[in-house]
């Protein structure tokens, strides 16, 4: 039996108790593993035990996750910002980022992996997207049980040109939306694959070095064995991982 492809899962800096802890939610690596048929390998956001090229030369991609926390507002030029913040875990995932590229392996993104995929090609953050007062609230109301939060949702447009409409055979998708934060100024080199109806920005590609990427704002791994086009997204990363062709111009190179 053939070896399965090795993702490489970020984690995330989280107290547990008096201590702290390598923290990665279950259902983002149930979901690479299952659907994408992969094995994994968690990394550690601790940048002062270990380098970035050390795991990025044993995975054959990457998976950035969402996280309760906020990238660090410096890191786009901005002075403040609201918390909390696991600066560890933004120095580990950028540092990723570009070893992945340097090596030419592919990266993904969901949520907070997907705005630091901005923020590694240039890009900015709006954090202003669940404010109850904007005509689309990109966040249920505070307080809500978790199974309503992730009820939480819009449709979105996706690009005719692009990786997940050809991949899908789709021109739009309803998804979920559990975000206070997401793309003010795109990255340079990245192209829009998907928008919310208000016209923020709800995935990119791109192919660096042939390094393909591909991110999205809302989270496909939530309750994926009930969304086909949830799965799609993990059959993606599936075949990227391999190597093997998805319908798209936008995943060659310079594209």
């Amino acid at each position: 039996m053939a070896a399965r492809p090795l993702i490489g899962i970020t984690a995330c800096n989280r107290p547990f108790g008096e201590e702290a802890a390598q923290v990665v939610i279950d259902r983002y690596m149930e979901a690479a593993m299952r659907h994408a048929d992969a094995a994994a390998l968690l990394i550690p956001a601790r940048p002062d035990l270990m380098r970035a090229g050390e795991a990025a030369a044993r995975i054959d991609g990457l998976l950035l996750t969402g996280s309760p926390s906020n990238v660090g507002p410096a890191l786009y030029g901005d002075a403040d910002g609201k918390g909390p913040f696991d600066p560890a875990r933004d120095e580990m995932s950028l540092a990723l980022i570009a070893a992945m590229i340097d090596l030419g392996k592919p990266v993904f993104g969901i949520c907070r992996g997907f705005q630091e995929i901005n923020v590694a090609f240039g890009g900015t953050l709006d954090r202003g997207l669940g404010d109850p007062g904007r005509p689309l609230v990109h966040h249920a109301p505070d307080g809500v049980p978790i199974g309503a939060m992730f009820a939480h949702g819009h449709d979105v447009t996706l690009a005719p040109d692009g990786v997940l409409a050809r991949a899908l055979g789709r021109e739009a998708l309803t998804v979920n939306s559990v975000h206070f934060q997401g793309v003010k100024r795109l990255g340079e080199g990245l192209a829009v694959e998907a928008r919310a109806p208000d016209g923020v920005i709800e995935a990119v590609s791109a192919a660096p070095n042939g390094a393909h990427i591909l991110a999205v704002q809302w989270h496909p791994e939530w309750q994926a064995d009930r969304d086909a086009s949830s799965r799609g997204f993990f059959g993606i990363m599936g075949r990227m991982l391999r190597g093997e062709p998805i319908g798209g111009d936008r995943l060659k190179e310079g594209a």
